[in-house]
């Protein structure tokens, strides 16, 4: 069986939204995307800034048209890092194995991992998810939740369980 993935990559991100710096990060996860064969609905840079972050998300997540939405970046400890608290408000439920199978794999590598504050969860029948902000980051991130995501996004879309877990992104 073959599943649709049609996402969106948000890159949060003040110095990126300003345009000092090059959107690396999102760049990555694009590509990312792309190789799994998902279609790329929209690509967002946005300032860290909690309430217009949520309700971008809401609004994506709340297309017909979107099933998935990746952010990069906030969701360290400084003060600006607002993209947990934004996901956590628009989401109606969480999905915490993936960001704890996140942060377990990745804990192997860095101990940066242990500050990642990073979300994910569902709105809509979207799944969002929350990376890091580093390049390195979002490939080892999405490394560990690729071989999920297709199996996710089927049981999102309604699929039973026996036909979701066979689910293959459509190319």
């Amino acid at each position: 069986m073959s599943i649709e993935i049609s996402a969106v990559v948000i890159t949060v991100s003040d110095r990126c939204s300003r345009k000092e710096q090059e959107d690396k990060s999102g760049d990555e996860l694009a590509e990312l995307l792309n190789d799994l064969g998902a279609r790329l609905v929209a690509r967002e840079v946005v300032p860290d800034d909690l309430e217009p972050l949520a309700e971008m998300l809401r609004r994506y997540a709340d297309r017909q048209d979107v099933n998935l939405i990746v952010t990069t970046g906030g969701t360290g400890f400084a003060p600006r890092d607002n993209t947990p608290e934004a996901t956590r408000a628009v989401i109606e439920r969480e999905a915490p194995g993936l960001s704890e199978a996140m942060r377990a794999e990745t804990l192997k590598k860095t101990e940066m991992a242990m500050i990642s504050r990073g979300v994910c969860g569902i709105r809509s029948g979207t799944l969002i998810v929350n990376l890091p902000g580093s390049p390195a980051a979002v490939r080892e991130c999405f490394a560990v939740i690729k071989p999920v995501l297709p199996h996710a996004i089927a049981l999102l879309a309604g699929k039973p369980h026996a036909e979701a877990k066979k689910a293959k992104v459509k190319r």
